[in-house]
């Protein structure tokens, strides 16, 4: 019978270099802030934000999966969903200032106007989070009403993922409030967070 060789030591064993491993965490942290700058650019035409969040989330998705891609490939996914992605974007002002006009319904003392002024508000944030989970599986040839439908359902059906995203939202306005600079990378790391959201909804 062969001699049964005794199992290395726990030193000897094979395990991810601890550095190595912060060092890609640092790299992803850092490549959602340069998305965010690219998010912010391309959300500069006003109406093509779900674009640009389209675009910086399969980026990100690229990223994450180990696959080449930059700027180039950011552009040509841009290009792709501002086709549809502009109609969005214009409903999405739009749901803003149907809010705006119920704030203003609000301070002028109308009867009941706190009340439309909470529901406007609840509905806006839940249409932001519609349309970040939209754009955080967006491919190219998706069409974004059916993205938008589907995300719709899943803000619903999904609370603690959606609560996690006005989270997100919260924290890029108050970036934005005390430091104007500092929400434009904040943006990425709102992409990478509805690109979390989402695989954690498709685990479960």
């Amino acid at each position: 019978m062969k001699a049964r060789t005794a199992p290395a030591p726990v030193s000897a064993r094979k395990h991810p270099k601890r550095g190595s491993v912060l060092a890609e965490r640092f790299a992803l942290f850092a490549e959602c802030l340069l998305t965010g700058v690219w998010i912010a650019v391309a959300s500069l035409p006003v109406v093509t934000y779900p674009a640009a969040f389209a675009a910086g989330s399969r980026h990100l998705r690229r990223r994450t999966a180990h696959e080449a891609g930059g700027w180039r490939e950011f552009v040509v996914d841009f290009r792709a969903a501002v086709r549809g992605g502009w109609l969005a974007g214009l409903a999405g002002w739009a749901a803003a200032l149907a809010v705006w006009v119920d704030v203003q319904a609000v301070r002028a003392g109308i009867p009941g106007g706190p009340f439309v002024g909470a529901v406007g508000l609840f509905a806006l944030l839940g249409l932001a989070v519609a349309g970040l989970r939209a754009a955080a599986v967006w491919e190219p040839g998706a069409r974004w009403r059916e993205l938008l439908g589907a995300a719709g359902r899943r803000t619903v059906l999904d609370p603690a993922g959606s609560f996690l995203l006005v989270g997100g939202l919260a924290v890029v306005a108050v970036s934005g409030w005390f430091v104007p600079p500092l929400a434009i990378p904040v943006l990425g790391a709102l992409a990478a967070a509805a690109l979390a959201v989402e695989e954690r909804g498709r685990r479960r």
